[in-house]
């Protein structure tokens, strides 16, 4: 491996780091702030997008937010990705989530899925109506802005746009690349959901990174996989509301 190539895993893994740093301290505070809400998840939001700027800043000056995919453009093409993801990916996420609960609290594989949830569980007859409220569509903001925007930033935008340069994609598919850069990528997100949530079954976003990272690739832009990022969140949210007591 090369010089370069070398600096820059050694950039990825150690900015990687000390978001992991900044995750483990900020989800430990718990207070909130008028204006600013809770303040552990005001700092990694900021560390999260300012970290590619310090690091573009001091250590590589020849990229910018641009060259991490923080542009609209190609818009027709990051719409079409995300628009593709909500309409095929989604529904089918819905249908193995409920069929999966469905099985699991129905059978001797109850273990696999929090007790309570079992008990909550409403499945596909007793489904009730979501809550769409004023609340919600200020949530759902956040979750597009603070949350999806940021992490795609990270993620995908810097460390995945770093990870292809250091490991080029072996293959592409509709212009995505498919290697090793994208399942490092998509590992480091999922283990980075690890230190905020202390739930191992975060490490299910391994497979929605494949996909955030594989789109980020074919269109240079994290515009697609924000929208996917922050529709994936949502809809979480209303199967929660629909399917548990």
């Amino acid at each position: 491996m090369d010089d370069s190539r070398r600096n820059i895993l050694k950039t990825v893994f150690i900015t990687y780091a000390v978001v992991s740093a900044i995750v483990a301290v900020g989800v430990r505070l718990k207070y909130n702030v008028p204006l600013v809400g809770n303040v552990g998840a005001a700092l990694i939001a900021i560390s999260l997008l300012y970290l590619p700027v310090v690091v573009s800043w001091r250590f590589r000056r020849d990229e910018d937010l641009i060259t991490y995919g923080f542009v609209f453009e190609p818009v027709r093409r990051g719409l079409a990705f995300a628009g593709g993801y909500v309409l095929v990916v989604l529904p089918i996420f819905v249908i193995v989530f409920v069929s999966f609960f469905q099985l699991a609290c129905d059978t001797g594989l109850s273990r696999l899925v929090p007790d309570q949830m079992c008990r909550q569980f409403l499945g596909w007859t007793n489904a009730k109506g979501p809550t769409i409220n004023l609340e919600f569509w200020e949530w759902a903001l956040g979750q597009l802005v603070v949350v999806a925007l940021t992490e795609e930033l990270f993620f995908r935008g810097f460390l995945h746009h770093l990870l292809e340069k250091a490991i080029p994609p072996t293959r592409r598919v509709m212009g995505g690349g498919i290697g090793l850069a994208l399942l490092i990528s998509s590992a480091l997100f999922a283990l980075l959901h690890i230190h905020k949530t202390g739930d191992p079954r975060s490490l299910a976003t391994f497979f929605p990174g494949l996909l955030f990272g594989w789109m980020r690739s074919a269109t240079g832009s994290i515009l697609a996989s924000t929208i996917a990022h922050a529709s994936s969140n949502v809809l979480m949210r209303l199967l929660n509301q629909i399917f548990l007591r």
